[in-house]
């Protein structure tokens, strides 16, 4: 079972891809602003995360946090980004668009899966906000997308396993089902058994503490702490997936 599955871990920094990569991850899945659901990272993290990265690298290309609706200047923003991550190199691009009804936006998704040219394709969680996952997944099956992250369109995967247990049913092997949302090295193993996803995808993060030794006290709208992932988290997963078989 093992040799089968896949840990994808979601990677806030660049500090959190190598610890990842550190941890044991199979494929990083890099961006920013962890707190918003994610965005875009930076040119330079991408850039030198490719350099330093041994394992697949993903990026993330969503220009703001909200929802899944984007109009001409964001999707300009999106095109330009899926280029600048084919220059650097990159394996694979994360994208997702909805319309306003809820359903996945076919003709701005197909540009962006157009413009990926030879990378892969990971369609993000936009999906769980769709009004009809069934309907939406045979979307992003025809749009030709690698995998779709989803947690069933539940707060965590493990609440969702019984649809993700029926969308990997439905892919029958025409797309990937990456499950992710909530999950740890206690429930990593039993949501693989329980959903049949062969592709895990966790964040593994941990609070890093600041070592200032003055903070001004009048800026508490600034927390000096952040989340980054912990090598001893992805640790954690690996050896409960490679365990699960």
């Amino acid at each position: 079972m093992s040799a089968a599955l896949t840990l994808e871990i979601a990677s806030n920094s660049l500090a959190s891809a190598l610890a990842a990569q550190a941890g044991g991850a199979d494929r990083i899945e890099l961006f920013d602003n962890l707190g918003e659901g994610g965005t875009t990272p930076s040119l330079a993290s991408i850039a030198i995360a490719r350099e330093r990265l041994q394992i697949p690298l993903f990026v993330l290309v969503r220009p703001r946090p909200g929802d899944f609706h984007y109009d001409a200047l964001e999707t300009e923003l999106m095109l330009r980004d899926i280029a600048q991550c084919r220059a650097l190199g990159c394996d694979g691009v994360v994208i997702g668009a909805l319309d306003v009804h809820g359903g996945i936006d076919m003709p701005l998704c197909r540009e962006l899966v157009q413009a990926a040219g030879p990378l892969q394709v990971t369609f993000h969680r936009a999906f769980d906000a769709a009004r009809d996952l069934p309907a939406a997944l045979q979307q992003v099956i025809e749009l030709g997308c690698t995998r779709v992250l989803s947690s069933g369109g539940q707060v965590s995967a493990e609440a969702g396993s019984s649809m993700l247990a029926a969308l990997v049913a439905q892919a029958a092997g025409r797309i990937r089902v990456m499950a992710g949302a909530g999950i740890g090295p206690a429930n990593i193993a039993r949501i693989a058994r329980l959903t049949g996803c062969s592709e895990l995808h966790a964040s593994a993060k941990g609070l890093r503490r600041s070592a200032m030794q003055f903070q001004n006290p009048l800026l508490r709208g600034l927390d000096p702490d952040w989340h980054q992932t912990s090598t001893a988290t992805v640790a954690a997963l690996r050896k409960a997936l490679d365990s699960a078989g």
